[in-house]
């Protein structure tokens, strides 16, 4: 569904700052390999992906959020939060993006808001799996065109290695751990740096192909004697009705790969052309193409439905795998820390996830300060172990 774009009186979100980190632990496809029936050959040719970085013992979202809001600021030029010499918070809203929050309540948000010393701003998480980024982005961008906001520190962060089955497979080699934010500020349509143009979507009637089934209301309140007393007669590792090992499963992230790879393909392309129309952009004005980084084969095959040269596509999917709400943003801090992307390049985001949700967007890329690199350069294939973040 496109999103109107607002009015020229109305103003507009302007990106002032991107920046990402992950954390330092890194696992290879010769480690997964270890423990997988699998092997590097196998992963890399069918996703793409050569390492991923992994969260540590007691390591939450919240604290690679932190990482990446803090960073953000200080790329916006904005003084160190918490600063005696500050008046007043230098943002006024905290959007996190996540699938895998700290709890399942309260929101992580407030707290990524706290540790940052952003007193009393308005701070909430958005859940739209994959597609998350994008979603804040138009969220940050309406709460800035109604004068609700005027700067926002959007943040997607995601550490699926708390979801994901080691043993599984099929998505144990995908996912690795990461965050991304950007600050957004009030300014002109106009203006470099301006995100508008949106197109958001979702179909609820696949929402079994991308799940982790347990932890919500719908499996808590399923099965005999489910209500008030159900977690403490259901026993250790169960769920009401539920014997041990389904309800190990199902706390676990599963995908029906082949469904999701199709839908993928169709909902991205359609998006981001509904996008291009909107603003009345063709393809060949797209200098670069910023897609939710799921593995390298759908990248391609999205770029390539578009008609765009695979050289225009933004993707680190190789260094982190699949990051989930981080990866868009982690990809822009990747690219602006190489000079990938220059001042007046015109950008098309577009991202889908579990919902199944998808969304797109388009922005021309501003001055920035390139922030630092969020993680260590891969080496050539072939030529040695990749250097350790």
């Amino acid at each position: 569904m496109p999103v109107p774009t607002p009015s020229r009186q109305a103003p507009a979100a302007v990106l002032c700052a991107v920046a990402g980190w992950v954390p330092p632990r890194v696992v290879t496809n010769d480690e997964l390999a270890q423990r997988l029936d699998t092997d590097d050959t196998w992963i890399r040719t069918r996703t793409g992906i050569r390492r991923r970085h992994v969260a540590g013992p007691g390591q939450a979202t919240s604290d690679l959020a932190v990482e990446a809001g803090r960073l953000a600021l200080h790329s916006a030029g904005l003084a160190p939060a918490g600063s005696p010499t500050v008046g007043k918070s230098p943002v006024d809203t905290v959007i996190v993006t996540t699938t895998t929050p700290d709890r399942p309540c309260p929101a992580t948000a407030p707290a990524v808001a706290a540790r940052l010393g952003l007193d009393r701003v308005a701070a909430f998480d958005v859940g739209a799996v994959c597609t998350g980024f994008v979603y804040g982005l138009a969220t940050a961008a309406g709460l800035i065109a109604a004068g609700v906001a005027q700067r926002v520190l959007l943040i997607g962060a995601d550490t699926y290695s708390t979801i994901v089955d080691p043993l599984d497979r099929a998505n144990a080699i995908i996912f690795g751990d990461g965050a991304g934010a950007v600050v957004l500020r009030g300014g002109h349509p106009d203006e470099p740096g301006a995100v508008g143009h949106f197109d958001l979507g979702s179909d609820g009637t696949h929402e079994d192909l991308i799940m982790v089934a347990a932890g919500g209301s719908r499996r808590r309140s399923a099965g005999a004697g489910a209500g008030a007393g159900a977690g403490a007669g259901a026993g250790a590792g169960t769920e009401a009705g539920v014997g041990p090992e389904l309800a190990r499963a199902e706390r676990y992230f599963a995908m029906r790969g082949n469904e999701v790879y199709r839908h993928a393909l169709t909902r991205m392309a359609a998006s981001a052309r509904a996008t291009l129309t909107a603003a009345g952009w063709k393809t060949d004005d797209v200098d670069h193409f910023v897609p939710h980084q799921a593995n390298l084969r759908i990248l391609h095959s999205v770029a390539d439905d578009l008609g765009l040269p695979r050289e225009r596509c933004v993707a680190n999917v190789d260094a982190v795998g699949n990051t989930g709400a981080a990866s868009i943003p982690l990809a822009l801090a990747d690219a602006a820390a190489q000079r990938v992307v220059r001042p007046g390049d015109r950008l098309l985001l577009t991202a889908f996830g579990g919902g199944l949700t998808w969304g797109s967007c388009l922005l021309t890329w501003p001055e920035l300060s390139p922030p630092p690199h969020p993680y260590a350069p891969l080496v050539p294939h072939g030529t040695g172990e990749d250097s350790p973040s």
